[in-house]
């Protein structure tokens, strides 16, 4: 059952992916990093493969495809678990490649629209405003803070680092506009000054119960999947074995007869 849920989930991960790149405009970024839609497409093919061996081993009882579908997630597991030990060890340098990611994506802010909707929502969810601060938005063509840009956007910020106001009826999707030139007791009133990268440090700190959760709850899943195939694999071979068993009873007893 659980695979088949899985097999749906990566269909729609495919479909919303081809969906997103089809819409885009065709000078989009085609780099996986920088490229949500080409990240959901990748994934969820390989999610619906792996998936797609297991569901019709088992229908069919083909042991080679089973075997596949274990071997697979088997080095998935291996690969989880090497990833989450070497995260540890080299957390500092984990961090240091996030921020490089992260820096490149604001670079590249304006040149693809999922993209932008994803750094949008991540600095309005942890109410953040660049990598290490606002002023990382400098990176980027059109808020770089210099007087030879001729970009209205200038020394600015995007609207997603604005504070929203609680009884705010029209949103002023302006507010970052020459946030980079303003005193710092003027900007903390108007956009939020903090690193997105710390505050989802914190954020994952914070969260420690529900990050291990979700990351047990997957494992577990894996383990049930590999465990169920494995014994459907054993099942299958007992029968075989039988069936050998079998034949060579009768063919011994034919020959008797003759």
């Amino acid at each position: 059952m659980s695979v088949v849920v899985l097999q749906v989930f990566s269909a729609v991960l495919i479909a919303v992916g081809v969906y997103a790149k089809v819409a885009k405009e065709s000078d989009a970024v085609d780099t996986l990093m920088a490229d949500p839609a080409l990240l959901l497409i990748i994934v969820g093919s390989l999610m619906f493969t792996i998936t797609f061996l297991g569901c019709f081993g088992a229908l069919r009882n083909i042991t080679l495809l089973l075997n596949v579908f274990v071997g697979i997630l088997l080095a998935i597991l291996l690969l989880q678990i090497t990833a989450a030990v070497l995260g540890l060890l080299f957390s500092e340098k984990v961090q240091e490649r996030t921020e490089q990611l992260m820096m490149k994506a604001i670079v590249r802010y304006r040149d693809d629209q999922d993209l932008e909707n994803v750094i949008d929502f991540v600095q309005k969810k942890f109410k953040c405003c660049g990598v290490d601060s606002y002023v990382d938005w400098s990176e980027n063509m059109y808020f770089n803070a210099s007087t030879q840009n001729p970009s209205l956007e200038a020394y600015g910020v995007p609207f997603s680092c604005c504070v929203r106001l609680k009884n705010e009826t029209v949103f002023n999707s302006m507010c970052g506009y020459g946030t980079q030139k303003m005193e710092n007791s003027v900007v903390s009133r108007l956009i939020y000054t903090n690193g997105c990268l710390d505050e989802m440090v914190w954020w994952g700190k914070q969260n420690l119960l529900l990050v291990g959760g979700m990351t047990l709850a997957l494992l577990c899943i894996e383990i049930c999947m590999m465990s169920l195939a494995s014994v459907q694999l054993s099942q299958i071979r007992s029968v075989q074995q039988k069936h050998r068993k079998s034949s060579i009873t009768q063919n011994l007893c034919c020959n008797r007869k003759s």
